[in-house]
């Protein structure tokens, strides 16, 4: 006898990087099991693959996810997470005025947004001629630096690999025609002054941010708290 097919709903978002529509369904109960599975593992590696496998699995749209940046494919999980698990999440946060007072505060995902920092942009100015453009860090990168934010943004590997251009003047190099010892080098030519420069890319990329207010039972003092990245709102 054949069962009845249930047709997961379909929801809509626009993409923070371009404004793109895209059409998404909520996570299967096979896929949550991955991702419970990939979670118990402890295994940063695991739990991204896992969380970027329940993506590819979920956007219906007609889009190459290995193409978005790492900040797309954060808020995209963080809605199908949404409309699959609920729309609350809580968190667990120790009062600023005491340091021991624990109180447990409730987030609406729908509340979460891209934050985009003043001063960001992707064309660094070297010295007055030379200077690079920079690409946002995509699905390799996602999956090889982790969901939960432990690495260091500024390691030269993932520098190296969001390098998208080098001009010098009017001459510009594609960083696809160069190699990545060629890259390495650049880099690591730079004084630290420049490579700040460089770093100050990742320090304002666009991520996930959240703030919210919290008042302490106890003295009735209130404190401003800010959770960023998808690390703060995995659960």
């Amino acid at each position: 006898m054949a069962l009845p097919k249930v047709v997961a709903p379909t929801y809509e978002l626009e993409l923070p990087s371009n404004g793109k529509k895209i059409k998404y369904r909520p996570f299967l109960v096979k896929e949550e099991k991955v991702l419970l599975i990939a979670m118990d593992s402890g295994d940063d590696k695991q739990i991204t693959q896992a969380t970027v496998d329940v993506i590819k699995a979920c956007v219906t749209s007609r889009i190459k996810v290995e193409d978005l940046p790492s900040f797309d494919l954060e808020y995209l999980f963080l809605k199908i997470r949404a409309a699959s698990v609920g729309e609350e999440i809580t968190v667990n946060v120790v009062c600023m005025d005491d340091n021991k007072t624990k109180v447990q505060h409730t987030i609406n995902i729908n509340d979460v947004e891209v934050f985009r920092p003043k001063g960001h942009n992707e064309k660094v100015m070297i010295n007055k001629n030379v200077g690079v453009i920079m690409k946002y860090p995509k699905l390799d990168h996602f999956i090889d630096f982790g969901v939960r934010g432990e690495t260091d943004m500024d390691g030269l590997d993932i520098i190296v690999g969001c390098i998208d251009q080098i001009f010098d003047g009017e001459d510009v190099t594609e960083s696809s025609d160069c190699t990545t010892k060629e890259l390495k080098e650049f880099i690591e030519s730079l004084t630290q002054r420049q490579f700040n420069k460089v770093s100050k890319f990742f320090e304002t990329m666009p991520k996930l941010q959240h703030k919210f207010d919290v008042v302490n039972p106890n003295t009735k003092k209130s404190s401003t708290y800010t959770i960023e990245g998808l690390q703060s709102f995995f659960a």
